[in-house]
């Protein structure tokens, strides 16, 4: 398959494109900075230029058979609507040029599945990292309505951690706590792969 990725130089966007290319996939990835691309292959080319920027995004669309995106807020601080406004415009481009598959990483807590959510974790979403939210709770909405065979997948509490294969996913309270974004990336590439949860927002967890 011809994959496009978005946010490959984070924590789930380069572990997914090393899976991408291990299994024998063409990727192209959107970076603005080359040198946070520590992966060379010759199966994936690099494309300069920010997820913001039309022209970026059809370059890195154009020619392939589905779209990841692992795009996500670098600042706590405010809501710099990365991911909202990045993924509006590559759903832009996607039903512009006639593309159809998206998968999206977002978050637990976020949309719907907040009513999941424990007070604790209720409260940590609402002040400490309130401004990612904000801006998943904005991207959210707008991926549902889109007419586009999208997947929204929502992890609990990410870490570095190896990959195991070993994750549950579930529309309703995810029964596990962390996963590693190592899981995460793989659940990504099998929604694609083998057509899963399409047209679903799902949390993923640990075992």
């Amino acid at each position: 398959m011809r994959l496009a990725i978005f946010g490959a130089t984070g924590g789930t966007g380069l572990e997914l494109t090393r899976q991408t290319l291990e299994h024998g996939h063409s990727v192209r990835v959107l970076v603005r900075n080359p040198n946070r691309m520590t992966l060379v292959n010759a199966n994936m080319r690099v494309v300069l230029g920010d997820v913001l920027d039309r022209e970026s995004v059809t370059k890195t669309l154009l020619g392939s058979d589905a779209a990841l995106s692992c795009l996500g807020q670098r600042t706590l601080l405010r809501n710099t609507h990365a991911v909202s406004a990045g993924i509006r415009n590559i759903m832009d481009v996607m039903q512009q040029h006639g593309l159809r598959r998206l998968v999206v990483e977002s978050a637990f807590g976020a949309g719907e599945s907040l009513a999941h959510a424990t007070p604790l974790e209720r409260f940590v979403f609402a002040t400490l990292i309130r401004m990612p939210y904000q801006d998943k709770n904005i991207m959210e909405p707008a991926v549902k309505a889109s007419a586009l065979e999208w997947t929204l997948l929502r992890p609990v509490r990410l870490t570095n951690g190896p990959l195991t294969r070993r994750y549950t996913i579930t529309s309703q309270r995810p029964p596990g706590g962390s996963v590693s974004r190592a899981d995460v990336a793989a659940a990504m590439l099998r929604a694609v792969e083998e057509q899963l949860w399409v047209g679903e927002a799902v949390a993923i967890c640990g075992p």
